[in-house]
């Protein structure tokens, strides 16, 4: 099952903030390669480029190289997610069936 690019804490729902807090605070960390198991690599790669990384590292910094990224595995409301964080925004990804996940 692939993971897809849902949303971020900024865009986040307000009155869903509580369950994102505790999504994050449960998350463990995982390895890039993990994470690149289960999510959908173009949303993945589309995030990566919004935000300026390079797709090759001879032609600058990859998300991959970058010390300060960060990728977790935890659980919103009851349902598997991954997180990419970069300079502390968290990237949530969601199975696809679970689209809606926030607005049940």
């Amino acid at each position: 099952m692939k993971y897809f690019y849902y949303t971020n804490c900024v865009n986040w729902p307000r009155s869903k903030v509580d369950d994102l807090c505790d999504c994050v605070d449960n998350a463990i960390d995982i390895t890039r390669k993990t994470f690149l198991n289960h999510v959908d690599r173009d949303s993945q790669r589309d995030i990566e480029l919004s935000l300026g990384y390079a797709e090759h590292w001879k032609r600058g910094l990859t998300a991959a190289a970058d010390w300060s990224v960060k990728y977790m595995r935890s659980k919103l409301k009851g349902t598997r997610v991954y997180i990419f964080v970069q300079s502390g925004i968290e990237y949530v990804f969601v199975p696809a069936e679970k689209e809606r996940l926030l607005y049940d």
